[in-house]
């Protein structure tokens, strides 16, 4: 009976891997080259990211609105200030497009809009929908989004009945399967990679597939947060941030500086602020979840009124920001950025190293 289901859990790791090891390669390898999209898109545009020179003191947020206004001719929804002084500070407009430029807040010199990358604007849809365009109207298949979401689910099977697979009989056996021999030749080599890299990148590999799966279907990400317990939560915004991009009784801009003072006073460390009417939203840099926010609402006068932490917010808010943190590994910085990199690019060379194996094996070894 053992050897009946051994072979059984063997077929049906094979079998599901041959028609969709090649889609699960491109996932994979795709997902890899998104993880430092945004440093190498500061990297390469880094004019717009970075100020020439760092100055005692920046320019008021006010003075930066007026000016942004000024040049533009529309108001000002919002300005982020980061935590690192040496970067630009980021202004929505309220021109209807949320239109986003940046600006040298020591100089007062608008920058202008930095342009996503190509590579990673086709990578992502790569990525997501196989280079697949999103149908119009409702009714139609979104078949490259249909294709990656069905082969994740054949990549959580394909992990699970793999682990199945590599679990021992005896001690000497699981040295054996935990090493990667790299002086025995490429077949041991490619054979070691396959099962010990494998197992060692499973429990990360299902966690990119398991979160990522609530980006393909609709029924998976409602079952997802109802185990969460937030599936009946709702996001309903509030009439204070129905303001943030323009509105009834805009505050002046110089109370957007006064509260700004009164919050950012209140931290010792945050990730960036967002001040905009009546709003100042304060990222957090230690939580984990990259998401994670503190907000505060102010009067006309900059006096903060009310603050909603963090750990208040909606369940299902911080379940949506985990479920990014952690499907893009953003939840530790760029150890978890790099770990998940490698473990990217190991995913993408299973299915390749299982063609490899099962064609020397089936055809050459035969043979």
């Amino acid at each position: 009976m053992k050897v009946f289901i051994n072979r059984f859990i063997r077929s049906f790791h094979l079998w599901l891997s041959l028609p969709f090891g090649l889609v699960i390669s491109i996932t994979f390898f795709s997902g890899a080259l998104l993880v430092f999209e945004d440093d190498i898109t500061r990297a390469i545009q880094h004019r717009y990211y970075y100020v020439e020179h760092v100055a005692d003191k920046p320019l008021s947020i006010a003075d930066i609105a007026s000016r942004v206004s000024a040049e533009c001719g529309v108001s000002v929804g919002s300005i982020t200030r980061f935590a690192d002084e040496s970067r630009t500070w980021r202004v929505l407009l309220t021109d209807g497009n949320s239109s986003t430029v940046y600006i040298d807040q020591y100089s007062g010199e608008l920058l202008g809009t930095p342009q996503r990358l190509q590579l990673f604007s086709k990578t992502l849809r790569l990525h997501r929908w196989l280079l697949d365009e999103r149908p119009k109207g409702s009714n139609r298949t979104f078949w490259g989004k249909r294709i990656v979401g069905i082969s994740t689910i054949v990549m959580v099977l394909i992990t699970i009945t793999g682990v199945v697979l590599w679990i021992p009989k005896s001690v000497k056996m699981w040295k054996n399967r935990s090493k990667i021999a790299v002086t025995m030749g490429w077949r041991r080599f490619l054979y070691d990679l396959h099962v010990a890299g494998g197992i060692y990148a499973a429990l990360l590999i299902l966690a990119m597939a398991l979160t990522g799966l609530t980006w393909s279907f609709e029924w998976y990400k409602s079952n997802f947060y109802a185990l969460f317990n937030a599936a009946t939560e709702k996001t309903v915004p509030s009439k204070q941030a129905k303001k943030v991009n323009g509105g009834d009784n805009q505050a002046p801009y110089h109370a957007w500086d006064v509260a700004y003072d009164n919050v950012v006073g209140r931290y010792d460390s945050y990730a960036e602020t967002t001040v905009s009417n009546g709003r100042v939203v304060v990222k957090l840099s230690d939580s984990g979840n990259s998401k994670a926010s503190d907000s505060y609402t102010f009067n006309n006068e900059g006096i903060v009124t009310s603050h909603m932490p963090y750990c208040n917010t909606s369940k299902i808010s911080r379940l949506r920001g985990w479920i990014y943190s952690i499907h893009v590994g953003s939840f530790c910085g760029v150890v978890s950025r790099i770990c998940w990199f490698m473990v990217a690019l190991l995913g993408a060379t299973l299915p390749l190293t299982g063609y490899y194996l099962w064609i020397k094996r089936r055809f050459i070894g035969r043979k």
